[in-house]
């Protein structure tokens, strides 16, 4: 349930709340507005919810009381009506005015290459640079990446051109030495549903961009996302990648009316993926504007030098020298 506190209630007021809650066996989240304070109380039984609900709104520093009837409660708009801005490094910020752009190669394969695709994406607007070290990949016999040493050189590159960098991370062993390197971690959309790995970011003191899982409603998604916020890291993007339908046309079909849907439903930001969206470079950037016209706080695009001598995705990126 969501505790709105009066404006007038103090920081005293607010450990009273707190305690008593935390005694009851509760979790207790906190959202600070510039105008109010919300509390949220996770983990109470259906069963008491009315009952406590009623002693609580009796307390003199409380406004209301509202209960989440959604399965996901601390990412939901109405834990925190102000949308949330991850902050990801100096001059990066993600939900707020500016729209970002996360562009690099699918997957690193070298690192003069990545430098040269990060120089010419950031000089065409791109702030951040995406690239894979650990690939997942629907056939064991694909390129897997460079693990590791993919790892290292995305960090210097990043390190080179002033950029924040983000990288997938697909095992709950990666994590740690993932989040030493990387200012973002991403979860792609095999690992939507992968609750131990999604616990693993959430104890992370790291930003982490949560694709939609191809074949998940926008209510599993949230749920995946509320995994994250609920072990402790609220610093949570997310990415509308595309769904699997009938369609065969396109590699997926991707959904705009999943970008205003998830900012009716949640405080979070929220990213269009149109390279894996489409899976044709074609479509990439009309697709991108549509995002941007709905309502997402960034884009992410793959760029390669030669796309048709990429490992990984030639068909869905777009080249370096006209990013």
């Amino acid at each position: 349930m969501i505790i709105v506190l009066k404006s007038s209630a103090t920081d005293e007021d607010l450990k009273h709340l707190t305690e008593g809650l935390k005694e009851r066996g509760y979790g207790v989240h906190i959202s600070k507005g510039v105008e109010k304070t919300i509390v949220g109380a996770i983990g109470a039984p259906d069963s008491d919810k009315e009952l406590i609900a009623q002693q609580i709104e009796t307390y003199h520093f409380v406004e209301k009381v509202v209960p989440i009837l959604k399965p996901y409660k601390m990412v939901n708009i109405d834990f925190r009506p102000e949308r949330s801005i991850v902050k990801i490094k100096d001059g990066v910020e993600i939900g707020g005015t500016q729209i970002h752009v996360m562009a690099g190669p699918c997957c690193i394969e070298n690192e003069e290459m990545l430098l040269d695709i990060a120089i010419a994406v950031k000089k065409a607007g791109a702030t951040i640079l995406r690239g894979g070290a650990f690939k997942p990949s629907t056939s064991p016999y694909s390129f897997q990446g460079l693990e590791y040493d993919g790892l290292q050189m995305l960090a210097r590159v990043g390190k080179e051109t002033g950029m924040a960098v983000i990288t997938e991370a697909m095992a709950v062993n990666d994590v740690e030495v993932i989040a030493a390197y990387a200012d973002i971690i991403q979860i792609g959309t095999r690992s939507m549903q992968n609750y131990p790995l999604l616990k693993e970011v959430g104890q992370a003191k790291k930003p982490v961009m949560l694709k939609r899982g191809m074949w998940a409603t926008i209510e599993e998604w949230m749920q995946a996302a509320e995994y994250i916020a609920s072990h402790g890291n609220l610093e949570i993007i997310l990415c509308e990648r595309g769904i699997r339908t009938f369609e065969t046309y396109t590699r997926n079909t991707f959904d705009i009316n999943a970008i205003p849907a998830a900012k009716e439903l949640s405080h979070l930001p929220i990213i269009g993926d149109s390279a894996h969206g489409t899976g044709k470079w074609t479509l990439v950037r009309p697709v991108a504007k549509a995002a941007v016209a709905a309502g997402a706080d960034g884009i992410m695009v793959e760029v390669h030098p030669h796309p048709s001598h990429a490992y990984k995705d030639g068909f869905q990126s777009l080249r370096s020298d006209d990013a």
